[in-house]
């Protein structure tokens, strides 16, 4: 057994093991010392099925670990929780001389060494599987100065679990939107108020790194559309009303050099953070930009018995999306510019728009939004 670390040091640690869980194992050791036990664990018990799992431990065999959660935690004296936070013994749960007699007793405590054990209730944010800890006293009984000396630690343990917790459902919510996001077609792009990038997803960097519709120069995003641009910069510099701009659903069409289609939709951030200059220093808007396409044979159809467009309607529309104006499509297609005019203007009236470009944007948003 280490010398014991003194109070302030151990609380100390237990605090950092509520930043970093991987510190655990460190401190039940310094709490088992602390204490004056044989071996300390930390562990959570199900209170239906009486499964329970020891998460860290020291000063025990690693095969009574296993014992444990495969058959004896359902026969420890835990079997009833003692009130949260308050340290007791063995004789303060159950009849002594009974327990004794018990298997959990013959089986798993004695051939450790031990007869008694403290333990206490850490953390209850799962009413049903809470966590606990306790500590071995070896062939002593528990006294009231083990007792003491844990529950000075207890408070401290406490708030470290739930720290634990709470970041862990951050982490957690944070990775699965990051794969979320990964997962889409749409580069989406993180920006402060000076237009400068902040984060992007996979789509956003693969974007960037062919250099066409949009690129970043001197760290700030840059598309190929001068009026685009300056309405980014205007919108995120709060010159121009955000939450307006995305509440109309306005969409900035863009045309690369290379001649393909993309609409980009600015989204506000209500995270926006500023330091006492008044300099942004975090996420204003998201850019969320899509390549205009309707490839898919499934796209297609779904526009078509989405506006009920015939065969040649469709076609006329899908030309228009992809290739241009009426001129470009009547070339493509094959047929004479009047023909592609007439089936343009029963495409119009049938989506409700009347422009080319409200042709593109209706396009983007029946586009498959994950990469496929």
């Amino acid at each position: 057994m280490h010398r014991p670390q003194k109070l302030p040091d151990l609380v100390e640690s237990i605090y950092d093991a509520g930043l970093d869980p991987s510190l655990w194992n460190n401190v039940v050791a310094g709490i088992r010392d602390f204490v004056g036990g044989q071996a300390c664990g930390l562990f959570s018990k199900d209170s239906i099925s009486k499964f329970g799992v020891t998460h860290y431990y020291c000063g025990a065999d690693p095969h009574f670990i296993q014992l444990y959660s495969d058959t004896h935690s359902k026969f420890d004296p835990l079997s009833v929780l003692p009130p949260h936070g308050k340290v007791v013994s063995v004789p303060d749960l159950v009849d002594f001389e009974e327990y004794r007699k018990g298997r959990f007793y013959q089986e798993w405590m004695r051939p450790q060494g031990s007869s008694d054990a403290a333990n206490v209730v850490l953390e209850m944010s799962n009413a049903t599987c809470p966590v606990m800890m306790t500590v071995l006293s070896g062939r002593r009984m528990v006294d009231s100065g083990m007792k003491h000396r844990l529950s000075l630690l207890v408070p401290h343990a406490s708030r470290a679990l739930l720290v634990n917790r709470a970041t862990g459902v951050q982490l957690t919510l944070a990775t699965a939107l990051a794969d979320v996001l990964d997962n889409l077609t749409a580069g989406i792009f993180l920006l402060d108020g000076f237009c400068r990038l902040v984060h992007a997803n996979a789509a956003g960097h693969a974007l960037l790194a062919a250099d066409d519709v949009v690129r970043s120069v001197a760290g700030e995003l840059v598309t190929c559309s001068a009026q685009t641009n300056r309405t980014l910069r205007e919108t995120l510099a709060g010159r121009r009303d955000a939450t307006l701009l995305a509440a109309d659903g306005h969409a900035m069409p863009l045309l690369s050099p290379t001649g393909e289609r993309y609409v980009a939709h600015l989204l506000p951030l209500s995270s926006l953070m500023r330091n006492d200059s008044e300099r942004v220093v975090d996420a204003a808007g998201a850019l969320l930009l899509r390549k205009v396409s309707l490839d898919g044979r499934s796209c297609g159809e779904l526009i078509a018995r989405t506006f009920d467009l015939t065969p040649a309607e469709l076609r006329v529309f899908q030309s228009i999306v992809e290739i241009g104006g009426v001129p470009e499509t009547a070339a493509a297609l094959g047929v004479a510019e009047t023909t592609v005019k007439t089936h343009l203007h029963r495409v119009f009236a049938k989506t409700g728009v009347n422009r080319q470009a409200d042709l593109v944007k209706l396009a983007a948003g029946f586009a498959n939004p994950l990469v496929h």
